[in-house]
């Protein structure tokens, strides 16, 4: 039975990242140290050859990472990135919201599907299901787990492959409501990622083939770190338990509602 792994990785640095100022900056660029980034990320990563998909957020700085950082599975394969809205950025800041995806196809043209990205993709107002509740961005998160499952199913089924590699490039913030781990999580960072750090996670789905009728298939699709994975980065260090996860979960939430997803007041003002 072939399995399905998803290498995650945060995009490059940014020019947003630089200072809190710049978080005005509407989809902004990646930095020149980003686009280096990028390079050395493309020589560390060892598996061009296997890489089945390449999936990124629709933001500019995630689609400009997967392009320079995985050339080489892009040349090999001609493969077209695919564009996935549930992949982005948690917060409503204009560093964090989408351009327009007409501007986007000006921009990118053939080298990605844009097909997934509609009207409507970076609207972030409180009746929107991009909207940076956490209710909403915990139910896209699942969405985006569930996908990576249904896209490696098909695979399986189409090519018999014995192994299927995703790879999708996304958000510091968002990868913790993807993962479901919030080890690492510096609120002050937003993120426990580093930028162009790659985590590679099998997708698991236990429950997908139970039940019954309409339940059959609804099972919460889950991203199991490999042991490589998890050594490449923390060594022989354990992990938090299920129950510190939810604890910390719910703490990061916490904060992230007053904070993050509150607009800030300025100084002198009430």
């Amino acid at each position: 039975m072939a399995i399905i792994y998803v290498h995650l990785v945060r995009h490059a640095q940014g020019f947003h990242n630089l200072c809190e100022a710049n978080h005005a900056l509407p989809d902004p660029d990646l930095t020149p140290l980003g686009e280096e980034q990028c390079l050395r990320l493309r020589q560390t990563f060892g598996l061009h050859e296997k890489v089945t998909y390449l999936v990124a957020s629709p933001l500019r700085r995630t689609i400009y990472t997967c392009l320079l950082s995985f050339e080489p599975a892009i040349l090999a394969g001609k493969k077209k990135i695919i564009a996935l809205p549930d992949l982005q950025e948690v917060s409503p800041f204009p560093c964090d919201t989408g351009s327009e995806v007409e501007d986007l196809v000006k921009e990118f043209g053939e080298k990605v599907d844009f097909g997934r990205v509609q009207e409507g993709w970076n609207d972030k107002g409180p009746g929107s299901e991009f909207a940076p509740e956490m209710r909403k961005l915990e139910a896209r998160a699942a969405r985006a787990r569930r996908w990576f499952w249904e896209l490696g199913q098909k695979e399986k089924g189409e090519e018999g492959e014995e192994e299927v590699n995703i790879v999708a490039v996304t958000h510091g913030g968002f990868l913790h409501f993807l993962t479901e781990d919030w080890d690492g999580m510096d609120v002050g960072r937003g993120t426990g990622w580093d930028n162009t750090e790659c985590r590679t996670y099998e997708v698991v789905a236990p429950e997908s083939e139970g039940g019954e009728g309409e339940q059959k298939g609804k099972g919460n699709v889950r991203l199991v770190e490999t042991k490589e994975s998890w050594r490449r980065r923390r060594g022989s260090a354990g992990g938090l338990t299920e129950t510190e996860q939810m604890e910390l979960r719910a703490a990061v939430g916490e904060v992230l509602e007053g904070n993050l997803f509150a607009p800030k007041k300025k100084e002198g003002r009430n």
